[in-house]
């Protein structure tokens, strides 16, 4: 604690001298007492402390009249700018009377600050070239305090090769400089580290330090030096271009440019040493970058230097020696002389398609060359007798274009060298092509089917056959081989395209006229001499529901009603009438069914749909009518179905008739000229005169139709289609057993039988006609028709 003193002298003005820094409640002065102010006169005054600064560091205490600190006071933070003397002024007010009292209290220094230096930090580049005592400016330390508390001096770290001067300046300020006692040498130590104190002159001592880098700059003392003086590398020939022969490391101990380094070739590397080996100058690296050939050189030598890239460049330097290792590195040639690319496929064997040499710029096991075709082909290579390199590639088998159009046949030469080194060459050979293929068809019989009263010019099938030879060896022509069916020929039926093999009919066929053909198609290509072969084409006609049914009994001489009497006492099942049909269609379409279309009596009558067969379901009654009439009705079964009705008349009478299973049909000969029989000569004999003139006609034609060169007899097929036309023209035939056998029998006589029954009260007659006079009745119902032709 510093007590406060009065200044004496001083009238108007109160003067105090403190130290900064004081605590809080401490008693600067008694007010009251030196301003000789009563206290208790003070209690009841209005007193004021005025204080010409922005913080209030003193207060009055009414009670004891005294002047305390109510905060620290800093001297160097009141008068910032190191006065000799800082004083803090305040006027000292009393209300009523008003009364002002001027104090000024004085603020002394302590030592409570330390120096310190603006930069803690300095750094420095010295050359390692400086010279001793030069010397280096350093920074000033500064201390707020004033007085002896401020800087008294300044101390530097142990060194060997620096030291300090202090200089003071005319206003008192100290100045340092950093002095050079010693060369220094960067490559032995590169940066040195020093301490900078600052001492003031208070109690107690306070300092502060900075430090101080010194960075020695280099300068391009030491040459680069490589590891060895001489390099000796082995490498074998043929070393792929980029491979690395050696990476040179030469070193500089400086640094910066001084220790960067550039490598190149001397003048005592050979031009030819220099076109296989590159260097590169940044990193030392030897590479190969052309051919390393044994036989041109067994080895290289090479002169390196190094040299920095310092202001006075030096440089250090090296010898490689690089011996080559001999390889095989040389590959066998082949070389193709006379070559055939283009023979025909049948080329005999043996013919010469090349003349092939080899070769091999090596010596020893390394020339020996060994030569041979890839994969197994019909060619073979010989050695030639008067020069051993050369080999002829013949033919050894029998060649096919149209199994193997052409052939890459690769040669492949290998030495026998470790590693073994080999060659190859293709040769193309292509084959041309020989009508050597005839035609061929994919089936060697065809059978088509044909559906009756089809469109004349109809498409009926492709027959179409595949050559495997090339062009005009492969274009084939189509055409039927001549031959006549019932002096008919092949090529009036039908007819094929000549390009395509499509077979077309020329005609509607028949199937009760014609039902089958059997002939031949030939195929023959375009080469020379052209080759050609032939397929069997079976067309069968189909049949088509085309014929109605036509009924043959019971005959009906005139109109289609049968007129029939029938004892009224005739038993249950007794036959009345049995309706027989015929129809000229296939098996299938001709079966007929029988059934009753219209009848007077459901009850009375049975029809079995089979046989056609009218028997009666019992006995006729008084009630029944003397009248019946039945239409029966014969239906094909094809589809759509055909039909043909005849109408039946029943008398019933009192008196007994034969029964109609048990009459008697007997022929009866008609008149030969009778009305019927007149027309029928005549109409027969105009019929034949037309045909004898047209047989006349067509023998003719026959006569002056030129022979054909291959006339195929006819076939068992062809007699059979002749024979089945001639029976669809004969006389229907019925299925009645007793009919169908007196019509055989009167038929061969050479008479026609005609079945009808004779007036009432005579017997059955049948009439014939002799043979080559004809018959044909048609009736005048458009359902019910029956014709009777000749056999």
């Amino acid at each position: 604690f510093v007590l406060a003193a009065l200044w004496p002298g001083a009238l108007s003005v109160t003067r105090y001298s403190i130290a900064e820094e004081m605590e809080r409640g401490s008693v600067v002065a008694n007010l009251a007492a030196d301003l000789g102010l009563e206290l208790g006169g003070l209690a009841q005054r209005e007193v004021k402390l005025d204080i010409f600064t922005n913080k209030k560091y003193l207060d009055f205490n009414k009670k004891t009249g005294e002047l305390y600190i109510v905060e620290r006071i800093d001297r160097e933070y009141l008068c910032p700018a190191k006065p000799t003397s800082c004083f803090l002024k305040l006027d000292f007010i009393i209300e009523t009377p008003l009364r002002i009292f001027n104090i000024e209290l004085g603020i002394t220094d302590i030592n409570d600050n330390a120096p310190h230096f603006r930069r803690d930090r300095v750094e420095l580049d010295v050359s390692e070239s400086a010279t001793p005592g030069e010397r280096f400016s350093l920074p000033n330390a500064v201390d707020p305090d004033v007085g002896i508390n401020t800087i008294k001096t300044y101390k530097l770290s142990t060194s060997d090769h620096f030291t300090i001067e202090i200089q003071t300046g005319s206003d008192g300020t100290q100045y340092v400089d950093l002095v050079l006692t010693k060369s220094l040498d960067r490559e032995e130590k590169a940066v040195h580290k020093l301490v900078l104190t600052a001492v003031d002159g208070g109690v107690p001592v306070r300092s502060g330090t900075a430090n101080i880098i010194v960075r020695v700059q280099d300068t391009n003392d030491n040459p680069p030096q490589f590891d060895k003086q001489t390099y000796t590398i082995n490498m074998a020939e043929n070393t792929p271009i980029g491979t690395l022969v050696v990476n040179l490391n030469a070193t500089d101990l400086d640094e910066g440019s001084n220790s960067e380094i550039v490598y190149a070739f001397t003048l005592y590397t050979s031009e030819k040493t220099q076109d296989v080996f590159t260097l590169d100058p940044n990193t030392g690296e030897i590479t190969v970058k052309g051919t390393i050939d044994y036989e041109d050189m067994k080895f290289y030598e090479m002169h390196i230097e190094a040299k920095d890239k310092g202001a006075h460049p030096l440089l250090g330097q090296c010898k490689i020696v690089v011996h080559v290792t001999d390889m095989n590195d040389n590959f066998p040639e082949i070389t193709v002389q006379s070559v055939k690319n283009t023979v025909p496929e049948n080329v005999p064997v043996g013919t010469v398609i090349a003349l092939v040499g080899i070769s091999d710029r090596d010596t020893g096991d390394n020339g020996k060359i060994n030569i041979f075709i890839h994969e197994a082909m019909p060619f073979i290579l010989n050695k030639s007798s008067d020069r051993p390199t050369h080999y002829n590639l013949i033919v050894s088998e029998p060649l096919d274009r149209e199994k193997v159009p052409e052939y890459d046949i690769t040669l492949i030469a290998r030495d026998t060298g470790t590693p073994p080194l080999s060659d190859n060459e293709t040769i193309t050979v292509h084959l041309l092509d020989v009508n050597d293929n005839a035609p061929q068809f994919p089936q060697s019989f065809y059978t088509i089917r044909v559906m009756e009263n089809n469109a004349p010019g109809s498409l009926l099938s492709s027959l179409t056959a595949f050559d495997p030879d090339l062009h005009e060896n492969q274009y084939l022509v189509y055409f039927i081989i001549e031959k006549e069916i019932a002096n008919t020929s092949m090529s009036m039926l039908f007819s094929i395209n000549p390009e395509n093999g499509n077979l077309y009919a020329l005609k509607t066929f028949d199937y009760e006229i014609e039902k089958e053909f059997l002939f031949h198609i030939e195929a023959r290509d375009s080469g020379s001499p052209p080759l050609s072969s032939n397929v069997t084409v079976h067309i069968i006609i189909v049949d088509q529901n085309d014929n109605a049914p036509v009924i043959v009994s019971p005959w009906r001489a005139h109109g289609s009603v049968v007129e029939e009497k029938i004892p009224r006492s005739t038993d249950k099942g007794s036959l009345v009438a049995k309706v027989i049909a015929l129809d000229t269609d296939s098996v299938h379409n001709s079966r007929i069914t029988y059934q009753f279309l219209q009848v007077t009596d459901a009850s009375l009558f049975s029809l079995d749909q089979y046989n056609g067969e009218i028997r009666t379901m019992r006995m006729f009654s008084y009630k029944d009518s003397r009248h019946l009439r039945l239409v029966v009705v014969a239906k094909d079964n094809g589809e759509p179905a055909l039909s043909a009705t005849v109408t039946i008349k029943l008398l019933t009478v009192e008196t007994d008739v034969k029964a109609y299973s048990d009459m008697t049909e007997m022929p009866l000969e008609y008149d030969i000229f009778s009305d019927i029989n007149l027309y029928l000569v005549i109409g027969l004999a105009s019929v034949s005169f037309l045909l004898l003139i047209t047989i006349l006609v067509t023998i003719v034609l026959k006569c002056q139709k030129p022979k054909h060169s291959k006339t195929a007899p006819p076939s068992r097929n062809s007699v059979i289609s002749e024979r089945n036309s001639t029976i669809a023209d004969s006389t229907l035939v019925s299925n009645d057993a007793y009919w169908y056998s007196l019509f055989l029998a009167e038929t061969r006589k050479g008479k026609l039988v005609v079945r009808q029954p004779v007036p009432k009260g005579s017997r059955y007659i049948v009439s014939s006609i002799p043979r080559g006079t004809g018959l044909s009745e048609t009736s005048d119902s458009a359902a019910s028709t029956l014709q009777v032709g000749v056999l």
